[in-house]
């Protein structure tokens, strides 16, 4: 029988969209332990304190803490005695909810002054009064805070104060906001670590209230180093709940079942960071077996161009109204039955399959009905894990060889797949696809493409030999299309990106033409030999450099109405995807759909 799993993980109501029994709901059905009851939302809410705490009992959810309360120390009397009262309606309402724990925000009331010897007195008598009623007071420094704004900050005020039902809330967001070691955390006695509170957020220059409360990520999701940071914490002692409290639009208005699951992933990648128990270790991944692509009515069209692009096709599935294309180690997975003309599975190579199935299960993936082999990823995408190669091959027995040889082109295997993602589920697959499939994300690129933004981010194994690139209009609103929308790409590789353009050419395959101006620009900003220039000026072929090496790649028209490929030779230590030629591929491919309309 397994071990209990010894960490808690809780999230606070403010997380999540809905009311709150929807967010409690969603919170028990992705597994985590407690929650925060975020003010507001027991304000709103219809059910009594004693409703909402038989509700939490019975989806088996603790309430850890009720917040915030704020504005309270170091205030003249009147206004002490204002906040007291205050206080012990809260203390009332936490006793029928069954919650222990307040958190106190550092103030930022006008009412404040800048004396800590004060602020710890009226702390300690804040305390006093929770300890009557077993209650304890969590004190957290806001970064935004009038005076106090930094964790040791609030640490030498509880310390001073010395009440043993007053201690600290930590919160990641307000100590890497402000750019503080968190390595003295240490030094604070976990007794005194009442609480613990997560946050993830991409690195912004702006007003950190702002960036609060727009802009909070969920771990692993953002650019802080929430390992660290919570090493350091549980150095202390503590041996609370991993809690998340993260404010973001986005997620306040996406169902909160699916934003949960995200959550719980995100708590569930963190653990293991930290070298807690959790799921299995990420099996090796060794390459892009197949990729699968809905054909439906465009299998004609797609069929055309894999035959001009030098694919044969190789087998017939035995059961299934599927066809497999292959070139050397490229393979396209044909799904006749299959509607819609998308990217609809990605087969990747695992030196153990099972046990890559079992990881993603633990870290909340579904695996597909009527195939154990494979899990679904956030936008519905089915993940194969398989082995293409030796006495353990197994996808490769399902399909009749027919025989057919390619005409070949200089393909040799996959370089790349990408795929476009509704802006409101970017982060959540990056997420996903990094922690379900143990893959590292690379640094997120931005470029200016014809139709406004476009960010992107890959994640990929150590050695390169699976590459997924995720994409998405950072706005998009309104009906103004961009040229393809939502598309998604295959790349292929080649040992000679001219050679291979020029054979497919002379093939007939619908290659995207380059203008000649982006050629010109070229010759001025990186200057290659006249003969390269000319050649990739001759085959339509975009080139990017950078310290490590270079990269030619070109691409096919889009098939259906938002698949191409692309075919890509990397040379040297280039990593890329050539993103500042995109903008380029995008107006070109947005041409081609003008003209098929006139």
């Amino acid at each position: 029988m397994p071990a209990a799993d010894p960490v808690r993980r809780g999230i606070a109501t403010v997380c999540l969209s809905g009311t709150l029994e929807d967010k409690l709901d969603a919170a028990a059905a992705a597994g985590f332990d407690g929650v925060e009851i975020f003010e507001n939302d027991l304000v709103v809410s219809p059910l009594s304190p004693d409703d909402i705490r038989r509700r939490c009992a019975d989806l088996g959810l603790t309430i850890d803490l009720y917040q915030p309360f704020r504005d309270f120390e170091a205030v003249p009397p009147d206004v002490l005695a204002s906040n007291l009262r205050r206080a012990e309606r809260k203390f009332d309402l936490m006793q029928r909810l069954g919650a222990d724990t307040v958190l106190v925000c550092s103030s930022v009331s006008p009412d404040a002054v800048d004396d800590d010897d004060l602020a710890a007195e009226q702390l300690h008598l804040l305390a006093s009064r929770a300890a009557e009623r077993g209650l304890r007071v969590a004190y957290e420094a806001l970064a935004w805070g009038r005076f106090v704004n930094t964790y040791d900050h609030s640490w030498r005020i509880v310390r001073r104060a010395d009440h043993p039902a007053l201690g600290l809330c930590l919160d990641s967001f307000h100590v890497l906001s402000k750019g503080s070691d968190p390595a003295g955390i240490r030094v604070i006695p976990g007794s005194k670590v009442f609480f613990l509170q997560l946050a993830d957020a991409p690195r912004l220059d702006m007003d950190v209230l702002q960036w609060s409360r727009h802009h909070r990520l969920f771990p692993g999701q953002g650019a802080f180093d929430l390992t660290g940071f919570v090493g350091h914490v549980l150095a202390t002692g503590y041996d609370g709940p991993l809690s998340l409290e993260v404010f973001n639009d986005v997620f306040r208005q996406a169902d909160p079942h699916r934003a949960a699951v995200d959550a719980m992933r995100s708590l569930l990648s963190l653990q293991e960071g930290l070298g807690l128990p959790g799921p299995p270790a990420a099996p090796e991944l060794t390459g892009h077996a197949f990729t699968e692509l809905a054909a439906g009515d465009c299998r004609g069209e797609l069929a055309d161009a894999l035959t001009a692009l030098g694919f044969a096709r190789a087998g017939r599935h035995r059961s299934k109204p599927v066809e497999l294309w292959q070139q050397g180690e490229a393979r396209v997975v044909l799904n006749t039955a299959d509607r819609g003309g998308r990217i609809s599975a990605l087969g990747l190579d695992s030196s153990d399959p099972e046990i890559s199935v079992e990881r993603a299960e633990k870290l909340l993936a579904p695996i597909l009905p009527g195939d154990d082999s494979a899990v679904s990823a956030p936008d519905g995408t089915a993940v194969l894990f398989c082995r293409t190669g030796g006495e353990q091959a197994d996808w490769l027995a399902d399909f009749e060889p027919t025989g057919e040889a390619a005409g070949g082109a200089g393909l040799t295997g996959t370089d790349h797949v990408s795929l476009t993602q509704p802006f409101d589920h970017f982060d959540e697959a990056a997420l996903f696809y990094r922690s379900a499939l143990g893959l590292r994300p690379e640094p997120t690129t931005e470029f200016a493409a014809p139709f406004g933004l476009v960010r992107s981010r890959a994640v990929t194994d150590p050695a390169h030999r699976v590459r997924i690139e995720l994409n998405v209009a950072a706005l998009r609103r309104g009906d103004w299309a961009p040229g393809v929308p939502d598309p998604q790409h295959i790349a292929f590789t080649s040992d000679d990106a001219i050679a291979s353009a020029k054979a497919m050419r002379a093939a007939g395959a619908p290659l995207l033409e380059i203008p000649a101006n982006y050629y010109d620009d070229l010759d001025a900003r990186l200057a290659p030999p006249p003969e390269l220039l000319a050649d990739l000026r001759a085959h339509s072929v975009l080139y990017d450099r950078d310290e490590h090496g270079e990269f030619l790649h070109f691409y096919t028209r889009v098939l259906g109405s938002r698949v191409f490929f692309e075919v890509v030779q990397r040379i040297g230590g280039y990593a890329g995807f050539g993103a500042a030629n995109a903008p380029v591929r995008m107006a070109a491919h947005r041409r081609l759909r003008l003209a098929r309309r006139d």
